[in-house]
This record gives structure tokens, sequence and C-alpha cells, in this order.
């Protein structure tokens, strides 16, 4: 049996299974992240806390999610995706259940700052990014897309999920009723599905002769599987790394601002529950399509100039959002942003693989993912406070637009398609 056949299961790669069921778990993880906004005034009428009380469990839920992280890249590099995955599906589970039996601020802090959040991690796209980079050369950025295409679909789904399961059932049961389908799906993805050994080429063998018109990928799918290894410190000595993680504390500023306090604040602005929620889903909707064009896109051009063009127009929509007066602006503002709203993650981790290769991708991604959740951790925490302090949400939604047109130049500036930094670079100064 010749690799081509020994990795296909009823015709299809086997990858792509596995990056379906990594994007339907990432779904659920980040798609609970950035759909929280529902839970919001539920849970600070319900304990009787202020928002700037639970603007702080957040903020401190999105601090420790993203110190997890490089703890979760590191512990799949060595004990496996499936482990880390089965851990964190542990954690996750324990937790929710301690969340919906919290009575104060303190339990609040305990289960849903802290233990969710680990589990989350554990359980977050960096767990299962080393895993699709291994069975992904010539495809990657379409892969990684996919991915994203998951946590879009977390917030087109959950937000009005959420909504009207709160509605209906009380938060504390929609929380519980997350957590049985959240162990449904990640216990047969990590026992069936997770598989750790890609064949020797990757995705090169599959669709070869259907390539042949179009531009060649192999001599890109080279260079990025075989980097020249480099140790951490190395990595971290480099440029490339750090232009990543700044724009990605900018992704994670905007992005968790709109999934804690996006539903609060078009409520605040006169929308109703049902409006908010569906401005808010409108752009991860749109953005689950986009992401299809984005992906094959950001196996063509140079990603850099995508990535750039995706961090502009999501800072112009956060201006947008918070000058919609009208429910046709809510949601012409939220479609045009949902186009590029995806994406930014996947193209990070891409680049990252793209320049210092798939070996150390998992914890790359996850010590760059800190930077993403700082950002989360102060926007989440800022629009609390900034709100009730100043009576306005253009504080930390104008902040967000700003940090993201920086991200952008900074994007511009990263290495073309191509260039890979090497261990005999980095002793040189280079």
């Amino acid at each position: 049996m010749n690799s081509s056949e020994q990795y296909k299961q009823g015709g299809l790669y086997f990858g792509w299974i596995i990056v379906w069921a990594a994007t339907a778990l990432t779904l659920l993880t980040v798609g609970l992240r950035l759909s929280v906004g529902p839970f919001f005034l539920p849970i600070t009428e319900d304990l009787h806390i202020s928002r700037s009380e639970l603007s702080g469990v957040i903020a401190t839920g999105m601090m420790v999610y993203g110190l997890a992280m490089p703890l979760a890249g590191q512990l799949v590099s060595a004990w496996g995706t499936r482990t880390v995955l089965l851990i964190g599906a542990a954690l996750v589970a324990g937790s929710i259940l301690g969340t919906a039996n919290a009575t104060g601020l303190t339990g609040m802090f305990v289960f849903f700052g802290f233990g969710l959040s680990i589990g989350l991690a554990f359980t977050s796209p960096v767990a299962v990014t080393p895993v699709i980079s291994r069975w992904f050369v010539r495809q990657r950025g379409m892969a990684l897309f996919l991915l994203s295409a998951g946590s879009m679909a977390g917030i087109a789904v959950l937000t009005p999920a959420f909504s009207w399961g709160i509605e209906t059932f009380g938060w504390r049961e929609t929380m519980l009723g997350f957590g049985g389908l959240f162990l449904l799906l990640t216990l047969p993805t990590a026992l069936f599905i997770i598989r750790e050994q890609a064949p020797a080429e990757a995705d090169l063998h599959v669709g070869k002769a259907a390539s042949g018109s179009r531009r060649p990928a192999a001599p890109q799918a080279a260079w990025s599987a075989e980097a020249p290894p480099l140790r951490l410190r190395e990595v971290l000595h480099t440029l490339p790394f750090w232009q990543v993680t700044l724009g990605m504390f900018a992704c994670g500023f905007s992005m968790n601002l709109l999934g804690t306090h996006g539903v609060p604040m078009l409520m605040d602005h006169g929308f109703g529950v049902e409006t908010s929620s569906f401005g808010i889903a409108l752009i991860g909707l749109v953005a689950i399509f986009s992401s299809f064009a984005l992906g094959k896109l950001s196996d063509i051009v140079e990603r850099k100039h995508i990535l750039a063009l995706i961090y502009i127009v999501r800072g112009l929509g956060f201006f947008g959002l918070v000058e919609a007066a009208m429910p046709w602006q809510l949601y012409a503002v939220a479609a045009i942003g949902g186009v590029v709203w995806a994406g930014s993650v996947a193209l990070s981790s891409a680049i990252m693989a793209d320049v210092y290769g798939t070996r150390l991708v998992g914890v790359l991604c996850g010590f760059a993912y800190v930077g993403h959740q700082i950002g989360g951790t102060l926007s989440a925490w800022l629009g609390g406070w900034a709100y009730e302090t100043y009576h306005t949400h253009m504080i930390a939604f104008g902040m967000a637009g700003v940090l993201l047109f920086a991200a952008a130049a900074i994007s511009l500036r990263l290495p073309r398609r191509g260039v890979t930094i090497s261990a005999s670079l980095v002793l040189a100064g280079r």
C-alpha cells in the first residue's frame, strides 16, 4: 500500500478529517471565550456583582488562558495532542460544573477565571495546530484558515444559542448544557480522530495532477517543512516572532472586547437583546464563508498582505459598531467586518510555521498567544471600567481600532514568503 492510499479514508485525505474535527472543537473552545457577552448581564444580576467585578473575573480568565497556552504547547510536544486534549476536557467539565453552582465572586474567580481557562487552553487551537501543520504543507494556509472558521462559527452559533438558552432556561442551565456538548465532541476527537504521525510528504502527494496547471506549490512546501531547527531562546531573539506577537496582542484586544462587551454595548445603545446578539453573530456567520476564500488566497499571495488588510478593515469596523444607530447600520457593519474577521490567528500560525518550521510551531503559537490574551485581559477589564467611569464605550472600542491599525503596519514588515530563519542567521545577528 503506497502512502497516498494509506492516509486516505473513503477517498479523502485523512488530514482533512482531522481539520474538520479540530474546527468543530474550536467552535466550542474559542466560541465560548468570544461569546461570553450574553452571560454578562444575567450573571451580574443573579450574583449581585458589578460590571467591573465580573470584568475582572473575565480579564483574569483571559490572562490565565493566555499563560496556559505555552504550557499546552510544551505538553503537546512532550505528551502528544491526545493526552493534552483529554486533560483539558476533564478540566473544562469540572470547571463548568463549579461555575454553574457558583454563588458569588469567589466561585466565579476559581472556576470560571482559573479552572475553565486552563481547560480551554489545553483544548484550544494551540493544541491541534502542530498536528495540522504536520499533515499539511501545500495547503497549510487553507487548513489553518478552516481552524479559524471554527472560531467564527463559535460566534455565529453560540452567541444566539446562549442568548436563547439563557432566556429560556437560565444562565446556569445553559452553561451545563454547553459542558455536556463539549464532552460529547472532545472525547471522540481525542480518542479516535487525532493522529500524531503524518505521512512523510504530508499533503504533497495529494492532488498533484490537479495542481499541474496552477502555480507550483512544492518549492514553498519544501522550505516550510524543512526549515532548519531552532531552539526556543533563539526564536525569541528574532524580530518576526515579536512582530507576530504584537499583532496577536491587537487581535486579542479586539476579539475579546467584542466577545465580552459587544452585546452589552449594543444594548446600552438601545438595541434589543435579539438584535444585539444577531449583530454579533452575523460577524461570525459571514466570516465562516469568507474563511474559505481567504484560506485559498493565503496559499497563493503573500500572507502578510492579507494579514494587514484584515487588521485595517477590522479596525474600521470597531468605530462603525459604536456609531451604528439603526439595525440596518449594525448589520451592514457586521457583514463587512465579518469578511475579514477570521484569519488573523490562522495567518499568524502559518507565518510562524513558514518562518521557523513546524517543529516548534505549537510552542511558538502558545507564546504568541500570551500576547493575544494580554490584549484580551486588558480589553475585558477596560470595557467594563471605562463605561462605568466615563459612561461611554468609545474609549475601549476606539482603542481597539487604533491598535488594529498599528498591527496592520507591523504586519507589512514581516518576512516575505519563502524567507526562513535558521540558527546560523540568528547567531550571525541577521
